[in-house]
Order: structure tokens, then C-alpha cells, then sequence
């Protein structure tokens, strides 16, 4: 039966029973056949709806907002709006003080006094798929919680089988998590698909036969693109989003995924709205344009999964959620009246050494500030001890100095009165040191529930800051990290037969997504999970009249 005609007839049934009932699912019977976790990387929560009339195609987007069940109102409920934290929170339906993932990279001297580590960077393993790549090794070693898929896969003693797929490496792994049969990401230069020697030492040949093939090729000319600038150049463009998408058909067919006696996870995360976003901001045509072609992209991918997967779409649970918002373009926003302002984190860092200096180390001009990452500044142990500085001294000195050092770095403030209205100016909210953040001692409001979430033990030393609202380092482009609802706020959406089709405005929040899957598969949570079990949605379940010992009832 064609796509289109066995869901107009599924949803026909539903709204001819007045009660409707699912049979009894569960991973262990293959109820259903395949999960897909769709994550769509800087995916804010408006984009839906702001969007919706470019959405014509029926099992797109529409999929979820149409004949699925969509809640409007998604946030995370931490500040340290990230790629590398959201993908491990959907994951592990646990936040950063679970999971252990506070930014997409820190300092870690015991494992480099060099450069920071990555999230996923793990020296303990190698780079597989291609010889000139030079990513470095990697794995979930960072993750410090269980993932929806790897439940699963211990659920079913190792019988299902579990992938994740992003142009990131961060997002393929953090999803799917420390269980799975493999992760794949791109090499930056090349665009061939690439992953580590902790999930063996080649890759699947169905994965070399797709790096071996032209769709790289194609893919760059698609994209009017260099050889060479892959990740950066087509994964700007729509071009990037169909060349992930054909990865994952190539992984669906070979690994026969959807057609096994127990529940497969596929994780799959589209990179290309960040890499874009990043540049021309929420606002852009041009994000508009790549969000209809994800549109068109899926319609593409679910349509082609429906006769690739044992029992069609009939058989697959899908959620799509994003692992962070973004702000708009400052400049952009400033004009309409809002106190949106950029500052400079470079400065920001340099005039906190010179003050620290002063007051730890007269004369001398020893770095005590790592580069790093907002919404956090690590400080350099090694520089505070030989000047005989503890943890929390460090932490409370360098909060003290963050107020008055960031206005040492900003123009003159005008004085007098003004005929005409004043460009917003940058300010710090508030700081947290790592001290307050791992004791709990945090104001009891909802800005201190969201910094309490944002701890890790990871990044040695630092302090947690907030600026004003649409506020951001840097005077190109846009950015997310802050605790702001704008950077919070994301979709989630359910399609599946256990769920009701319909539009839900209760505050949700993507830990919800692990709760819910691992309740309707009937198994543990995820060791860490924190989430609600989305009832709301969820059809109402009975028992099958007979076992089906995990196949097929009989037509």
C-alpha cells in the first residue's frame, strides 16, 4: 500500500474509534520494529509553526505536526545550551550534573596540557574509515550515564542493534551512546564517513562502499563547493542534509535495521542548520530555505523507510526534538529595541589576567585563564597554586573581578542625556563558581535549578557566567549558551502507532523523550533519566489476545 493511502487509512481508524487501543508494545517483541531518535541541530522551537506553510510535502515535517503528536512549549531545563550537552541530555533523558557533558570541550590537564579534549575525544583509540583524517580518536568515554539506546540494547541482552549517524562527532555518539554497534561522523576535510577503533578496526564495508562511491563528489558539487572544506562548506547547504540522509539508507539496508525479533535504535542528528545558523542567524532566508529542504529531505528519507522496515512506518516510533535554540543576529535585534549587544571574550580574558596578575603575581604575566568556551571560564590551576591560591579563593577572585573587567573592555558609556536612544551595552548577570554549583549553594529560584543542572566535574576550575539577555561574545554571526528561553526552547514530537495525534501546549522538556520510549518499550530508563513519561500523548495499551514470540500475527 502506498505511504500516503496507509496513513490516511490509520488515521481514518482513529478517528472512527472512539477509544482507541494499541496492542501491548515492547522492545522485546519488536513493537515496534525500529525507533528513530531526530535530532535537528540549532532547531529552535518556533521553527515549526513560523514555518509551517512551507511544508508541503505530507511525510516531512507534517509527519509530526499533522498525524503525530506535537508539544509546542519544549525547554531544557539547564543554562548550558550546547551541542555536546543537549545530544547527551536527549540521550540519557539527564541533565549536564547527570551526564557529566558540559560543553563541547574542556580542559583536562591530566590528559593534555596542549589543548582542551573534546567531549568525545578518547587518545585511547584511532581514527577508522579514512587514513588522511585528522580528527582525533574517539568514544563515549565522557559520558558519564546510559543512553535510551543502550537500555535497549542491554534490555535485549544484545540482540538489537544500535547506531548513530551525524556530520558531528559529538552528536552521533553522545545520542546513541556506549552500546552501540556504531557511530559515524565526517571527516571535516574529506566528507568521508568516519569513526574510531572502539567500535572495531574497519569500517562496515557497507560504510567503505558508500566512502568509495561519488555521492561525496556529488555533494560538493551540489553545494558549489571546494575539495578539501567539506564539513564547512557543504555542511552549510542543503547538500549536506540528503548526502546524511543517503548514509543512513546504506546503514538501514545493510544492517537490516526494522527487521529483527526485537527493537532496533537508530539516532540520527542534521548538523546543517548550525553550521548555517551560526553565520546568518534565525532570521535568514537562507535558514528558511535550509529548513524547507529538510523538509523535502525527509519526506524523502521516512517515505523510503516505510518500504525498507518490516510492517512499513506502521512498525517505527519516531521523535524529533533539536539540542539547543539560538539567538538572534544582535545587530538585528538591537534595531527593534531589544538590549541585544556583543562584547569581546578575548578582551574579556586578557583584562582578567592583567588583573589577576596584579593582584596574584606583581610584575609577571602568567596566564591564569584558559581559552575557553562560554558560558564557562576555566581557570589554570597550575597558575593559581604556584602563586599559592586555592580552588575557592580562585573561583571567588575571578567572580569578583568579572563585573568591572568586562566594563574595562567596552567603549566610554555616554554620559548626560541623550535626544536619541542608546546602543545597549553589555553587563554580566550573575556568576557561579564550580564551588557553589557542585555544594548546591544556589539561589533558590529557577535561574539556580537551570545553573545546578549545568555542573560537571569536568573543566577542572571555573566559574559559570550570565549576561544580559540576547547578549553574545563575538561581532559576527550568532551564538547560543545562555539560560535565556530563546537559546532553551526547542521542538518535540512524537510519531508512532502509541501515540495520539494531536497539538500540546503543556511544558514539556526533551528529557521527556528517553522517560517516554523507555516506558513504552517496557524498559529501565536510562541510568541517569529525570524525565516525565508523556501520558498525555500516549494511546492507551491492552495485552494481545495471544503471544506472537516476537513475529508477525498472522493475516
Amino acid at each position: 500500500m502506498p505511504f500516503s493511502r496507509l496513513f490516511a487509512t490509520a488515521l481514518a481508524g482513529l478517528l472512527i474509534c472512539a477509544a482507541p487501543h494499541t496492542l501491548h508494545a515492547d522492545a522485546y517483541r519488536a513493537k515496534p520494529k525500529l525507533v528513530v531518535v531526530l535530532v535537528i541541530d540549532q532547531f529552535r522551537g518556533d521553527y515549526l509553526d513560523r514555518f509551517h506553510d512551507d511544508f508541503k510535502t505530507a511525510n516531512g515535517f507534517n509527519l509530526f505536526l499533522k498525524r503525530g503528536a506535537y508539544f509546542t512549549d519544549c525547554y531544557y531545563d539547564y543554562a548550558n545550551t550546547m551541542t555536546a550537552p543537549g545530544h547527551s541530555t536527549i540521550g540519557t533523558g539527564a541533565y549536564t550534573n547527570g551526564h557529566g557533558i558540559s560543553l563541547n570541550e574542556w580542559w583536562d590537564l591530566k590528559r593534555s596540557t596542549t589543548h582542551p579534549v573534546t567531549s568525545v575525544e578518547d587518545e585511547r583509540y584511532a581514527i577508522v574509515g579514512d587514513p588522511t583524517s585528522k580528527e582525533p580518536g574517539a568514544s563515549p568515554r565522557n559520558e558519564l550515564a546510559s543512553t535510551l539506546g543502550d537500555e535497549v540494547v542491554l534490555a535485549t541482552q544484545g540482540k538489537s542493534k544500535l547506531f548513530g549517524i551525524s556530520l558531528k562527532d559529538r552528536a552521533a555518539i553522545l545520542t546513541s551512546g556506549h552500546a552501540s554497534n556504531g557511530a559515524f561522523w565526517l571527516d571535516h576535510a574529506s566528507g568521508k564517513f568516519i569513526t574510531s577503533t572502539y567500535w572495531g578496526p574497519n569500517l562496515p564495508a557497507w560504510a567503505q562502499a558508500f566512502n568509495n562511491s561519488d555521492r561525496a563528489d556529488q555533494a560538493i558539487r551540489e553545494a558549489g563547493a571546494s575539495p578539501g572544506h567539506f564539513y564547512e562548506e557543504v555542511g552549510k547547504s542543503p547538500a549536506s542534509v540528503s548526502y546524511l540522509l543517503d548514509f543512513a539508507k546504506s546503514l538501514v539496508s545493510a544492517e537490516q535495521m526494522g527487521r529483527h525479533d526485537v527493537t532496533d535504535v537508530l539516532t540520527i542528528s542534521i548538523s546543517s542548520t548550525d553550521i548555517l545558523g551560526h553565520m546568518v542567524g534565525p532570521d535568514a532566508p537562507e535558514q528558511r530555505a535550509m529548513i524547507d529542504a529538510i523538509d523535502v529531505d525527509l519526506d524523502n528519507f521516512f517515505t523510503w523507510l516505510d518500504k525498507h522496515v518490516d510492517g512499513g512506518m506502521g512498525n517505527v516510533w519516531v521523535a524529533i526534538t533539536g539540542d539547543h535554540g539560538i539567538a538572534p543576529i544582535p545587530a538585528n535585534a538591537a534595531k527593534l529595541g531589544i538590549p541585544a549587544a556583543t562584547f569581546d571574550s578575548k578582551k574579556l580574558t586578557a583584562e582578567l589576567n592583567t588583573r589577576l596578575n596584579q593582584r596574584f603575581s606583581p610584575g609577571q604575566t602568567t596566564n591564569y585563564i584558559f581559552p575557553s568556551e562560554l558560558p564557562y571560564l576555566q581557570l589554570d590551576p597550575r597558575s593559581f597554586e604556584q602563586a599559592k591560591v586555592s580552588e575557592t579563593d580562585a573561583e571567588s577572585a575571578v567572580a569578583d573581578m568579572l563585573p568591572d573587567a568586562l566594563e574595562a573592555t567596552l567603549p566610554p558609556a555616554p554620559t548626560g542625556v541623550s535626544q536619541t536612544r542608546l546602543a545597549p551595552r553589555p553587563f554580566l548577570r550573575r556568576v557561579y563558581t564550580k564551588q557553589q554549583m557542585a555544594a548546591g549553594q544556589l539561589p533558590n529560584t529557577d535561574e539556580g535549578q537551570l545553573i545546578l543542572h549545568s555542573y560537571s566535574p569536568n573543566g577542572g576550575w571555573y566559574v559559570m557566567l550570565t549576561f544580559g539577555m540576547y547578549q553574545l561574545a563575538g561581532s559576527h554571526g550568532t551564538n547560543h549558551f545562555s539560560p535565556y528561553s530563546y537559546d532553551r526552547h526547542v521542538p518535540l514530537a512524537f510519531f508512532g502507532s502509541a501515540f495520539t495525534p494531536g497539538i500540546y501546549h503543556g511544558r514539556v522538556a526533551p528529557v521527556d523523550m528517553a522517560a517516554t520510549f523507555a516506558s513504552l518499550l517496557h524498559i529501565n530508563q536510562p541510568s541517569a533519566s529525570v524525565g516525565h513519561v508523556l501520558t498525555e500523548a500516549i494511546r492507551p495499551e491492552t495485552q494481545s489476545a495471544e503471544p506472537t514470540h516476537g513475529r508477525p500475527a498472522a493475516k
